[in-house]
């Protein structure tokens, strides 16, 4: 797994996303005024996950699940994609837990 850092050229903010190994984007940002905030917006979610209880667990109105990870001051660090199954959704967390603290950071942005 790993985090990517990248710039969005319509908001020009910053932002991170958890891929999985298979490419799939497990958790996202929101974005950031500058790269050193999101790296360590990826850099908390590593010192997060592990601690089950930073989970944010919703169900949407459409009867689709997703998930927020809080920092320890409750704000939201990233948030998954819509998962078909409660079940899903759970397996989407255990991934974030397992695989988060030990994942690389690559930066996707040129450098200035």
């Amino acid at each position: 797994m790993k985090f990517e850092i990248f710039k969005s050229e319509k908001s020009d903010k910053f932002y991170f996303r958890l891929k999985a190994k298979n490419g799939q984007i497990i958790l996202s940002s929101q974005g950031y005024a500058s790269k050193t905030s999101a790296k360590n917006g990826a850099e908390s979610v590593m010192k997060n996950a592990e601690d089950d209880s930073r989970f944010e667990r919703k169900e949407a109105a459409n009867g689709k699940f997703h998930f927020n990870l809080l920092a320890a001051n409750k704000q939201i660090i990233g948030s998954s994609q819509m998962y078909a199954s409660k079940a899903s959704m759970e397996n989407g967390i255990k991934s974030v837990q397992t695989n988060a603290p030990g994942a690389t950071i690559e930066d996707l942005t040129v450098a200035s």
